[in-house]
């Protein structure tokens, strides 16, 4: 059980949106795109019930920090892990079929993940969602063009110099790759330490 002091930090105020966002009374299927350790859908369905979670990752070690959660907190609506690379087609993670989905919830990769990944998680939440589905980002971005505070500046330029292909994303870039996939920026939620949370939701274009 890895265990990621962000992920602690932050998984009480994700969890005030997500309870502002989703119905308590319907049964929900959810996907998180990069889960982590695992901390936050443990956390997510303990207060979620009515919510099926499938964690995913990227990473084998990460994979397996999630199962040990799983078996740690036996939570009968936290499905096993399954491998997901988000910059592959929706075709390619786990078998999950089309217009399957109520909410995709992906925190903290946008920002550490090549650009091909964004496009993929945009892409793939547009197919699989319902209509009317739900899809939040979580992490620090920049606006108009513009990083604020001083910290995400300086957080920016660290993530740039270990990987040319990572670095925090503006906000109206992803909402041009959202509306190319039907998803419409509907709120962005400042959190703590200078983060947000973005929900898209999907509409279908008339």
């Amino acid at each position: 059980m890895l265990n990621a002091p962000a992920a602690d930090r932050n998984k009480e105020p994700i969890l005030s949106v997500l309870r502002e966002s989703l119905d308590p009374a319907k049964p929900l299927q959810a996907l998180e795109i990069s889960s982590g350790t695992g901390q936050h859908v443990t956390h997510f369905a303990q207060s979620l019930r009515n919510v099926v979670w499938q964690p995913s990752e990227y990473d084998h070690q990460s994979l397996a920090s999630i199962e040990a959660y799983r078996a740690h907190y036996r939570l009968a609506n936290v499905k096993p892990a399954v491998h997901l690379d988000a910059s592959l087609s929706h075709e390619h993670w786990g078998g999950i079929e089309p217009e399957s989905l109520d909410l995709v919830l992906n925190i903290n990769m946008i920002h550490i993940s090549p650009m091909a990944c964004t496009e993929g998680l945009f892409k793939g939440a547009g197919a699989l969602l319902k209509p009317q589905g739900l899809l939040l980002t979580y992490g620090p971005y920049a606006v108009n063009g513009r990083i604020t505070p001083q910290s995400n500046v300086d957080f920016d330029q660290n993530l740039r110099q270990r990987n040319s292909e990572w670095g925090l994303r503006d906000v109206v870039l992803l909402r041009s790759i959202a509306e190319s996939n039907s998803l419409f920026l509907e709120k962005m939620v400042d959190m703590p330490a200078n983060n947000k949370c973005l929900l898209f939701r999907k509409e279908s274009v008339v």
